[in-house]
């Protein structure tokens, strides 16, 4: 998660400053294009170092979408309906978070949908899901090359034909759906921007290609640095400076929470859980054969004396003290499970998942191992957790659906800084009650709540964001 963080801190850096000088539409098609393909190619790569560098250049593209597509869309909008508009927008936010917890939620926990190609290259479920979180990235980028250029910002560059009939072709469209076809598209002014010349100087002795490609890059990086400083200059110092507070606040309330949530039904989970242990002591078990699960048991000072352990499921169990003589481990499969300071005598196993860390100070005398299966062998079928890990996700994006709608109906009409300050002054109050959450069902509740009062916090952001920069450094 981190590794994306970085990418798109990046990323809205660079393709920010790129949409100012080439277009939102360009901007926005080249990085999702480079969202898209390493978001596909981080589900085949097999090293961790690769993987992580394909999921830090798919978030260097995420980050160049998410702020783009913001002024792409209001430069297309009447000011009168522009916070309705860019609220309907945000809530693709919640859709977008809907589908991806209902695809983890119903891939990533069966193992059956994977497949091997000998010992050197996995393709498990979770990669799958990877696949198909990309699909929509790839939908956007195919519906994007039928989308126009913002006319505002072809105005700003002095492209006025291309312009004016982008927005002829919104106004005719408009008409027809109003049932006024008749009505003549007419301009009776049009702003001229200040042009800024971009002179690129280039050595007498660079006639390589890759030499001007050098050049040409150093140059449009260059600009795009500059780009960004004038968001420090005068008259729009002052409201970057508090946008960036704003922004930062809200982030780290927000993904803080995001993560701290999930790790805290944990915890509740395995509190629970730790509740309900059962516990055996001395037991003395010889020419026996244990075929069945055992699950959130420990086992202290027991003798287990030419016994079989035979296709069997560990669940959260530990041995403590305990001596194993003459016995049979075979087919087995452990999950949290522990033998500590236990003795095994003349004990073989065969086909299990028994590693060495799994022995705390124990002793081993005359054992054998076959065919040793490494890492976690267990299935999300037999680990529910995983599926309630999906499910709060779920729930938590779906608590979003009212804010949104109040924040689509309410913002025009009360102003985008009443709701700001409203959603984060109602949302930081509902942080005061966690300390009142000692249950999952709380904690779940408190977490819908958070997310549905902040949601128009967010909209009200990226609306303001939007309007209180001119289109060239917007």
């Amino acid at each position: 998660g981190s590794i994306v963080y970085l990418g798109m801190m990046v990323g809205a850096f660079f393709w920010g400053g790129l949409a100012d000088k080439v277009g939102r539409r360009q901007s926005l098609l080249i990085c999702m294009s480079v969202n898209g393909f390493f978001a596909f190619l981080s589900s085949f790569v097999q090293g961790y170092g690769f993987f992580l560098f394909c999921r830090l250049f798919s978030g260097f593209g995420i980050g160049g979408a998410m702020p783009t597509v913001f002024s792409y869309f209001s430069e297309v909008l009447a000011r009168e309906k522009r916070g309705e508009h860019l609220s309907w927008l945000c809530m693709f936010w919640m859709i977008g978070g809907i589908y991806a917890s209902a695809m983890a939620w119903a891939i990533i926990p069966h193992y059956g949908w994977s497949f091997s190609m000998g010992s050197a290259y996995q393709f498990h479920s979770w990669r799958v899901f990877v696949i198909v979180c990309a699909l929509p990235c790839v939908s956007s980028v195919v519906a994007l090359t039928f989308m126009p250029e913002s006319p505002r910002f072809l105005l700003e560059v002095g492209k006025h034909d291309e312009a004016w009939m982008i927005l002829k072709q919104i106004h005719d469209t408009n008409m027809r759906a109003r049932g006024q076809p008749e009505k003549v598209f007419t301009v009776t002014r049009i702003k001229t921007p200040k042009q800024i010349d971009e002179l690129i100087e280039i050595e007498s002795d660079t006639g390589t290609w890759y030499r001007r490609c050098f050049v040409r890059i150093r140059t449009e990086l260059y600009g795009i640095w500059l780009t960004f400083m004038r968001c420090f200059n005068y008259p729009v110092k002052d409201n970057t400076i508090k946008l960036t507070a704003v922004w930062f606040t809200l982030s780290f309330g927000y993904y803080g929470l995001s993560v701290w949530f999930p790790d805290v039904i944990k915890h509740l989970q395995s509190d629970e859980y730790a509740s309900r242990v059962k516990h055996f002591r001395n037991e003395e078990v010889s020419h026996f054969v244990f075929n069945f699960t055992l699950e959130n048991q420990i086992h202290s000072n027991g003798e287990y004396i030419n016994d079989r352990f035979v296709m069997m499921k560990f669940k959260s169990v530990t041995f403590e003290d305990s001596l194993f003589k003459n016995c049979v481990f075979e087919d087995i499969t452990s999950l949290n499970t522990y033998f500590r300071n236990c003795t095994f005598v003349n004990t073989t196993f065969y086909n299990t998942d028994l590693e060495q860390y799994k022995f705390v100070d124990s002793e081993l005398i005359n054992c054998t191992f076959f065919h040793v299966r490494t890492g976690c062998q267990i299935s999300f079928d037999d680990d529910y957790s995983a599926y309630w890990i999906y499910f709060v996700n779920f729930l938590g994006t779906l608590a979003v659906l009212p804010g949104n709608i109040v924040s689509a109906l309410l913002m025009d009409r009360i102003g985008r800084l009443t709701m700001l300050g409203g959603s984060m002054v109602l949302s930081g109050i509902s942080c005061f009650f966690l300390w009142f959450g000692t249950s999952e069902s709380m904690m779940i509740g408190m977490l819908c709540l958070y997310n549905g009062l902040t949601i128009s916090a967010w909209n009200s952001l990226d609306v303001i964001t939007v309007e209180l920069y001119p289109t060239d450094r917007r």
